[in-house]
């Protein structure tokens, strides 16, 4: 009777195979990353907006806008103890964080003559910045 040899894997075999995964994951790595920049951005745009919306509701039943020191916080609780407050004007129970996990910034008055501004300083968290550090703005 035959003795059935098992065949195995030379060691030139794993190291070709081992090459090919790092080459393919070196070429996904960057392209994944990038979609994961995009979408931060666009989530972070969204939330922007979705701000803005609230404190035009906010202003709307208070006839002013949410003070500075009140910033954000007051659409989600009467900070201000005002009798004509609806809220909340957001659809949560604490304010979300921009998708780097800092906090958004609410000035009233805004620049160049705005009523408010809100702003992310995108994954840095500092002013200024290009592509995924760039600021996002809610006049823009």
């Amino acid at each position: 009777m035959k003795k059935l040899q098992k065949k195995r894997f030379t060691l030139i075999e794993v190291v070709i195979v081992i090459v090919i995964l790092v080459t393919l994951a070196s070429i996904a790595t960057p392209m994944y990353m990038s979609y994961v920049s995009n979408a931060n951005i666009g989530t972070a745009k969204s939330q922007v907006d979705l701000f803005k919306d609230c404190i035009t509701k906010y202003h709307m039943d208070n006839k002013e806008y949410p003070s500075e020191d009140s910033g954000l916080q007051a659409l989600v609780e009467n900070v201000d103890g005002l009798e004509t407050w609806k809220g909340p004007y957001i659809d949560a129970s604490t304010l979300p964080k921009d998708p780097w996990g800092n906090d958004y910034h609410y000035r009233c008055p805004g620049d160049d003559d705005r009523p408010f501004e809100i702003i992310c300083y995108g994954a840095d968290g500092e002013p200024g910045g290009e592509d995924e550090n760039a600021d996002i703005n809610s006049w823009e």
